[in-house]
This record gives C-alpha cells, structure tokens and sequence, in this order.
C-alpha cells in the first residue's frame, strides 16, 4: 500500500470528538482526495497545506503534557515536525523526537485527533498544516535534551495549567486534544 494510502486510511480512523474536528477530518479527506502532493517540498510553505506531526509526551500520572516554547510559532506547542515525502507519520514521530528531545520513543498506536490550521508569522510564510497527533508516554522526570535551536524552552504542564493560561501562547487547538484524551 502506498504511504499516501496509509494516510488517508489513518485520517479516516480517527473519531472526531466535536464538531470541528469532524470539519477539520472532512476537509483533509477532501485535499486528500484532490492531491497527490501532501508532502512539504520547499520550506517554508510549498505546497500548503502540507502533512505535519504532533506528538504529545504525556505523563499518565497526572496527565501532564510536555510543551515547547516555539521560537518560530511563537507559542507553546507539542513537539512535531514535517512529514518528509514517502514517509509514514509513524515514522516522522520516531525521527522527529531524537531530533527535538534526544530520547528514542514509539507512538502508543495511530493518531488519536486532526487539525487543519493556519500558521502565524509573516504572511509570505504562513501556510496550512493538516496536523495528524499522536500520543508518547512519558515521564516528569525523564531526561531529555530539548533543541535548543528550535525550542527557547521546554515544560510540562497539568491540564489545569493549560485550561488557565492565555489562549494566544498555545496551540489553538490544544485544550480540545486534552480534553478529548481526558474523556478516554
């Protein structure tokens, strides 16, 4: 099966949890559909939108989530990155990982949620990211090695933290995933 066939299988395995997940499920099975180009080509933006990765290191005994100072989104986010042409999401979690926090890690299973966002910055670099998530267990205490290129930190955060704090300093989307990973 080829990869773009994989994809597309993974997105339409995922249950959305509201109504704009299901927005965000039907429209990246609409451009799914219509292209063959998925991958990004040329940074920072060609084509868009393009196949992007979260993953959210979590540690199940509080729920807390890792989360990264982006320097260039500007927000704090799931560690992700691009998924490289021909290659698996599942694949792009386990490269991107040693890449951003130094640690060899493995998905707990497919993606469990998807979303279709415009990035920020400056308008000649914004594009859209079609966003597969996926879920790490991890550990408070674990070491790890954030880039520090990339990153200008590196925390966790309860759920609670993330409910409290600013909209604007996080993913958009990120209080939904939680709130869908809380209801299991």
């Amino acid at each position: 099966m080829r990869v773009e066939a994989e994809i597309r299988a993974l997105v339409e395995s995922i249950t959305p949890s509201d109504g704009l997940e299901a927005a965000h499920r039907a429209r990246c099975l609409e451009w799914l559909a219509g292209t063959d180009d998925i991958f990004r080509r040329a940074k920072p933006r060609t084509p868009s939108p393009h196949l992007v990765v979260y993953f959210l290191l979590r540690d199940a005994e509080d729920g807390s989530v890792l989360l990264v100072d982006h320097r260039n989104a500007g927000l704090w986010l799931p560690t992700g990155g691009h998924v490289e042409p021909g290659e698996h999401p599942a694949e792009t979690v386990r490269r991107e990982v040693v890449e951003e926090l130094g640690v060899p890690a493995e998905p707990d299973g497919p993606p469990f949620f998807l979303t279709v966002t415009p990035t920020v910055g400056p308008p000649e670099q914004r594009h859209v990211d079609v966003s597969l998530w996926y879920l790490i267990d991890g550990r408070r205490d674990q070491p790890l090695t954030p880039d520090q290129g990339e990153f200008r930190a590196a925390r966790w955060w309860t759920p609670a933290e993330v409910a409290a704090a600013d909209p604007g300093t996080l993913d958009p989307h990120l209080p939904r995933a939680l709130t869908k990973l809380a209801a299991g």
